[in-house]
């Protein structure tokens, strides 16, 4: 209304921003906590890993990869998981040889063994992709040990 004073209102400060910029690649581990800090393209790059056995392989041959303590873990790790599921897999063929000569009931136990051991390596190797992704040092329990020291 044309005759009406308009308090004004208190002067507002302008925001600050703080921005974080990581310059260094390299990896330290903390022993309180498996994080690891550095650049995301490095988590990915160890999830890459997981894939197939042929990145693993390259990430240990190729210079900037095997320096790295984070990617180069992961690969071996990879590579020892995949000797495994391959020994299992030749387990499992004789098993499955084996309980093939029961007539009903052993195809149906060979085959629910199948599934349940696929589903549950299934399932490890999406979390070992996953912990490489978040930037974790997720060790198996025997195969773990082994990445370590390489």
């Amino acid at each position: 209304m044309p005759g009406q004073k308009v308090a004004a209102s208190p002067p507002v400060a302008p925001e600050k921003t703080v921005a974080a910029v990581v310059v260094a690649s390299d990896k330290t581990v903390d022993s309180a906590s498996p994080k690891v800090q550095g650049l995301p393209k490095d988590h990915f790059t160890a999830a890459l890993a997981y894939v197939t056995v042929i990145p693993a392989i390259v990430f240990l041959l190729i210079d900037p990869f095997k320096r790295n303590r984070f990617i180069r873990f992961h690969a071996s790790q990879s590579i020892f998981f995949a000797i495994g599921v391959l020994l299992i897999a030749l387990a499992m063929r004789l098993l499955y040889s084996l309980l093939a000569l029961i007539p009903v009931a052993g195809y149906l136990l060979a085959w629910l063994m199948v599934f349940v051991l696929f589903l549950g390596l299934l399932i490890l190797w999406v979390v070992l992709m996953v912990k490489a992704i978040q930037g974790e040092m997720f060790k198996l329990p025997v195969i773990g040990n082994l990445a370590e020291k390489l």
